[in-house]
């Protein structure tokens, strides 16, 4: 009768996370056009979705607003802006800058 010892508490299994792990879920991303930069590091961002009508077929214009975090406050009303989703930062911002694609003339 031979038994191995092992240490207490130590687990089998690799103890570092394999190169092979999954990344999590994308995150999402959006481009749309600001209205709004009066508050500090925030910018109220307008998203417009085109869907197409389930019985008619035309196609619904419908548009959101969401509030995004500018750190460097380079974004202006008007600018082409892409966003991508975070966690939140306040009670409404979800989102956060990437890039000004496209300054407002």
């Amino acid at each position: 009768m031979s038994e191995k010892k092992t240490s207490a508490g130590a687990a089998p299994g690799p103890r570092h996370t394999p190169a092979t792990e999954q990344p999590r879920g994308r995150r999402k991303t959006a481009i749309g056009y600001v209205v709004s930069d009066k508050m500090q590091k925030t910018i109220v961002v307008e998203l417009e979705s085109r869907n197409r009508h389930s019985l008619y077929g035309k196609i619904i214009r419908t548009t959101s607003k969401v509030k995004a975090h500018d750190e460097n406050g380079d974004a202006g009303v008007g600018d082409r802006v892409s966003l991508m989703e975070t966690r939140p930062t306040s009670a409404t911002k979800r989102w956060r800058l990437v890039e000004v694609l496209e300054k407002a003339k």
